[in-house]
């Protein structure tokens, strides 16, 4: 994963997954994610099919990227396999190699 320039992960423990006719997202445990570049935000989210999203902003040495990281900290029994894993989105985020 890259953002502002700065490499802020490399993973091959990535879970990618498909939700409906959206693209399929992938989510990245956090021991493979620089995560002294991810500050927590007060933002978040319902997913009917997920359950609460919290976020995190990205900071690099030339920008900071609000609200493009989420987690579903405790997600719903279907896709609990995500808890913890990081998702990232965003147009000044890209995400290589799935």
């Amino acid at each position: 994963m890259r953002a502002g320039g700065a490499v802020i992960g490399e993973s091959q423990n990535a879970l990618i997954l498909n939700e409906g006719s959206l693209a399929p997202v992938a989510y990245f445990p956090r021991e493979d994610v620089a995560m002294a570049m991810l500050e927590p935000s007060d933002h978040t989210t319902h997913c009917p099919w997920k359950g609460n999203a919290s976020y995190f902003s990205i900071h690099t040495k030339s920008t900071v990227i609000k609200n493009a990281v989420w987690s579903y900290e405790e997600p719903l029994e279907s896709v609990e396999e995500i808890a913890g894993y990081l998702a990232f989105a965003g147009e000044n985020v890209a995400v290589e190699g799935l």
